[in-house]
């Protein structure tokens, strides 16, 4: 799932490729993408685009003066740009495309892969409108330690969960929250409201230093090379089994109905695996 640093780097691409052309087209290849029914896409075209930026893990393409272009990529999605889109529309539900957007030659695709469905697509006036922007927590970069304590005053749920609640914190996802967990040296089962003076320190300098580095890398870069330089920086999210690059002990994983996460025991939690009650049940 694209997180804070890629959603960035594709917003900064949109801001160099994308603003001040005019929008010349709109093909929908798939309704469910499309969450809003008015304003419809026909008004978009013969606008310009006059911004791009984000909010969370949010696009949002600004369109003449009084329309934004949403878009949530969920897990699956991705934008495919293009200097010379193929002028023929996409054959509604063939194949992976589901929204193109013509900039007068140029232009983008949005992707999505599997069956589980998530890429949405919003046209509204008003960025609020999103109900999923207007209950989005504090940006992840904004925030430094006693940010950090305050958000988490009285929370009893795990700092995994918390991490990536959007309504608490916009833009850390699964995998960067397993990056910052581990340079943090903390448990992703410890409990978030209890985190002390020095863990609240040592979690705000790796929020920093890991979205801050993962931005760095990937602005600049072509939306297709995204996926695989967000990759090339982790050290232990997806490396289950390989030896963790701190300490060399075994990178482990917790494995959930649809998702995991992982985490280097003797960096984390004192040498103690966490229990998995997944593979708990498949021992039974």
């Amino acid at each position: 799932m694209p997180e804070l640093p890629e959603v960035e780097a594709l917003a900064h691409h949109l801001r160099e490729h994308a603003v001040g052309r005019t929008v010349t087209r709109v093909d929908v290849a798939s309704l469910s993408v499309l969450k809003t029914f008015s304003p419809q896409w026909t008004e978009l075209h013969g606008l310009e685009v006059t911004a791009a930026g984000r909010h969370g893990k949010h696009l949002d393409l600004s369109v003449g003066n009084d329309f934004h272009l949403i878009v949530h990529l969920a897990r699956a999605g991705w934008l495919r740009w293009s200097d010379a889109l193929a002028p023929a529309p996409p054959k509604p539900g063939k194949g992976p495309i589901a929204f193109r957007l013509h900039l007068g030659g140029p232009g983008f695709d949005l992707t999505e892969a599997g069956t589980k469905k998530g890429l949405a697509v919003w046209i509204v006036r008003e960025p609020a409108e999103v109900a999923s922007i207007a209950r989005l927590g504090q940006d992840a970069l904004s925030l430094d330690a006693a940010g950090l304590g305050e958000l988490f005053k009285g929370r009893t749920s795990r700092l995994k969960t918390t991490l990536t609640d959007q309504s608490v914190m916009a833009g850390v996802g699964n995998a960067y929250s397993d990056e910052i967990m581990h340079m943090a040296k903390l448990s992703p089962y410890a409990t978030a409201g209890k985190l002390d003076e020095g863990a609240l320190e040592r979690l705000a300098e790796a929020l920093q230093h890991i979205l801050t580095d993962a931005v760095s890398r990937s602005v600049g870069q072509a939306a297709a090379r995204l996926k695989g330089e967000k990759r090339s920086g982790l050290r232990v999210h997806a490396r289950t089994g390989l030896p963790c690059p701190v300490c060399g002990d075994t990178v482990r994983e917790i494995s959930f109905a649809d998702k995991a996460f992982q985490y280097c025991a003797t960096c984390q939690t004192g040498g103690k695996p966490l229990a998995d009650r997944r593979m708990s049940r498949l021992l039974k």
